[in-house]
């Protein structure tokens, strides 16, 4: 299954005003969580600086700027963002219009600061294209944990860029990362399988889930759009509810970075034609678990969602996941 991929994108702030902020903020030292030697890391999503920090291992600190359940769509910038971003020897950010908010600050800071966009990296044979958005693609690529290697490997790259010196821990620290997504792949390939063909269609908030839906052969229907700025009207919601009524869909999900109205109002609907529908589950879409929690982790958010899924929608999977297996195993 891993293999597949390799045979196969607050307060408002003026320009002006960012600029002035930039250019005073420069001056300022290295904040005090990174030691002596360190690379200080800032990373927008958590999904990227927990790579980050498999990555670099000792050798960094990484600070993300948007935690459990913010939606990085409508996230903008902070003054203690700039601060912090003023302050990193890297920044990372993900890019391919998921942090639609903050493009134009990246861009500006990106001519003075080491700022990389990470997914950005990724072969355009395996993006998919944006639903609204011409010449762009959804960004959701770490629901695929073969398209997240890309990502991996860019980080890489931009860690060794920034600290030579320790080439040989990254590139190391990067291939048991990798083979830990390896793992991931293959357990997460087993247990949907063992879904229903008829039972794989994933209903969710918004479209976040297009590639896991590509990966693992599931129908994927986002209420709103790829994007959680798009509203989805009257007309979208009944439409819906006539193809959950007609295919006989019996879950559907929440996000936890999403609210669930929409979502509710699709059980609403479909319980006024006589058809119920429960809910199946949370699932990690645009950010991860609770820091210090096996979800705050990518490997985490994707065991989590796989096996939620799976027992939703008449699969099997472990009680306790991927990791309860390997405590199993070890």
């Amino acid at each position: 299954m891993f293999n597949r991929i390799f045979n196969a994108p607050r307060t408002r702030l003026t320009s002006a005003v960012l600029g002035t902020l930039v250019s005073v903020l420069l001056v300022f030292s290295c904040p005090p969580s990174a030691r002596a030697g360190q690379l200080n890391i800032v990373a927008t999503t958590g999904m990227i600086a927990d790579a980050a920090a498999k990555i670099g291992g000792d050798s960094v600190a990484v600070h993300a700027l948007m935690g459990p359940g913010v939606d990085p769509h409508a996230y903008r910038q902070t003054r203690s963002d700039i601060v912090a971003m003023t302050k990193a020897d890297l920044i990372l950010w993900h890019g391919l219009f998921l942090e639609a908010q903050m493009e134009d600050f990246f861009r500006k800071l990106g001519k003075s600061r080491n700022v990389v966009a990470v997914a950005e990296a990724m072969p355009e044979d395996q993006l998919i294209a944006h639903d609204v958005y011409a010449n762009k693609y959804d960004p959701h690529v770490w629901m695929d944990p073969g398209r997240w290697l890309y990502v991996a490997e860019a980080i890489r790259d931009a860690l060794i860029e920034a600290q030579p010196e320790h080439k040989a821990v990254f590139e190391a620290n990067t291939a048991a990362y990798l083979q830990e997504i390896a793992a991931l792949d293959t357990f997460a390939a087993e247990v949907l399988a063992t879904v229903p063909k008829d039972n794989r269609v994933l209903v969710t908030a918004h479209d976040a889930f297009n590639y896991f839906g590509d990966a693992y052969d599931f129908d994927v229907i986002g209420i709103q759009g790829i994007s959680t700025q798009s509203e989805a009207g009257l007309h979208r919601v009944a439409e819906l509810v006539d193809l959950l009524v007609e295919r006989k869909i019996k879950a559907v999900f929440v996000e936890s970075s999403v609210s669930d109205r929409s979502v509710r109002a699709l059980i609403e609907g479909a319980a006024a034609r006589g058809h119920e529908i429960v809910i199946g589950g949370s699932l990690y879409s645009d950010a991860m678990g609770e820091p210090e929690t096996y979800e705050g982790t990518y490997l985490g958010m994707i065991d989590h969602n796989v096996t939620t899924i799976a027992r939703a929608l008449g699969g099997q999977a472990p009680q306790k996941g991927r990791l309860g297996q390997l405590a199993v195993t070890m």
